[in-house]
């Protein structure tokens, strides 16, 4: 982001916000300092990215709440290449994770930008995890970090791995469980909190059900598990969210259980699932629910297409996006964990658009 002066007020705005507790901001105070921000990233992209001038010139300057927002389908993300920084200025091209023959959704990251998706990341797990650095078992393969192309699949371990020390991969090569390597982690670590992470379906597959049909003893009662991705194959197969975390709960003595809603054009925004079920937008994100018939914005507890709203993004256009996820949103500042700020809900894929996300994948890296 070059410095001028719609970039100076972007970074004192974004100051501000990224100071405040994660979700400690009433849903009023937290939209209008966001809104603020959103005005700074509209009008740094209508700059540096003619693409987005051509569909965003006629837009207003400045809003009075998130339903004037502008907004790109977030299919726009694979028909082109989207960037508001010269090429001498690309730090890394994240490509997110599509099954055979689809094509892969392109975000072009400035240093500037993948240190905001960082430092969000890790102020927002923290709620969640602590700081303490925790033992960890990734289930999934370590191969999958061997690909020269930084797949979202592999993003997404590598941002977790930093809460964590010590890694074990709980998959092998073929996505078979590693039972040594399962079985070394939890008697190396026993009585002592760890850190899971792995991509919803892939946990469920190649960890759950292999764990059933192994018989093998897993104690990982002290453990917090951080999973994401592949919902829409578990609703397909009746796996609900209650009966996935039963079965962990059953197997492993896992009680520690938390989803959350991310995708490769909004990294480090992401939305985590509370104690009581619901995923909470936090200080430096949020969501709208529109109708997806004449996109006009739903009251709570409407269902209808997600549009999530982050702050980091300077690097590409991607500030506000119409995802092809549907959801509704339950409530704001009463949810009974505690956190304040919105809360939602997901309720799968928009009928008819291909199936996304890196652990419907687990072949392609």
């Amino acid at each position: 982001m070059t410095m001028d002066s719609t970039s100076s007020n972007y970074q004192s705005c974004f100051t501000e916000l990224l100071a405040q507790p994660v979700y400690g901001m009433s849903q009023q105070e937290k939209s209008k300092k966001l809104l603020a921000l959103m005005a700074h990233l509209h009008q740094h992209h209508l700059t540096h990215c003619s693409a987005y001038a051509r569909l965003f010139s006629q837009a207003p300057p400045a809003f009075s709440c998130y339903d004037e927002l502008p907004y790109l389908a977030v299919r726009l993300f694979k028909l082109q290449r989207l960037a508001s920084i010269a090429d001498s200025e690309v730090f890394r091209e994240l490509r997110s994770s599509g099954t055979t023959g689809q094509t892969p959704a392109r975000v072009i990251l400035d240093k500037a930008t993948s240190a905001r998706q960082s430092k969000a990341l890790v102020t927002i797990m923290q709620q969640f995890i602590g700081k303490q650095r925790l033992p960890m078992l990734i289930i999934d393969s370590p191969d999958v970090l061997a690909s020269p192309d930084l797949s979202a699949r592999a993003a997404g371990i590598q941002g977790m791995a930093f809460f964590g020390r010590k890694p074990s991969y709980a998959l092998n090569t073929d996505m078979t469980l590693n039972t040594q390597a399962v079985r070394e982690f939890t008697e190396r670590h026993k009585g002592e909190p760890v850190l899971l992470f792995g991509f919803t379906f892939m946990v469920w597959l190649h960890f759950v059900k292999a764990i059933e049909r192994s018989g093998i003893n897993v104690d990982l009662s002290q453990g917090i598990l951080i999973h994401s991705g592949g919902w829409k194959k578990l609703v397909d197969q009746q796996v609900t969210n209650g009966v996935f975390k039963n079965s962990l709960t059953s197997l492993t003595g896992l009680t520690r259980i938390h989803n959350f809603y991310g995708m490769a054009e909004q990294v480090g925004s992401v939305f985590v699932e509370c104690e009581k079920g619901h995923l909470h937008a936090p200080s430096l994100a949020d969501v709208v629910v529109r109708c997806p018939y004449t996109l006009r914005p739903l009251p709570h507890g409407e269902t209808g297409l997600i549009q999530v709203l982050s702050a980091l993004p300077t690097s590409y256009p991607g500030f506000s996006i119409l995802t092809e996820d549907m959801g509704a949103i339950i409530g704001e500042d009463d949810c009974g964990c505690g956190r304040k700020g919105r809360y939602f809900t997901l309720a799968g894929r928009l009928p008819k658009t291909e199936i996304r996300g890196c652990s419907d994948t687990a072949g392609v890296a």
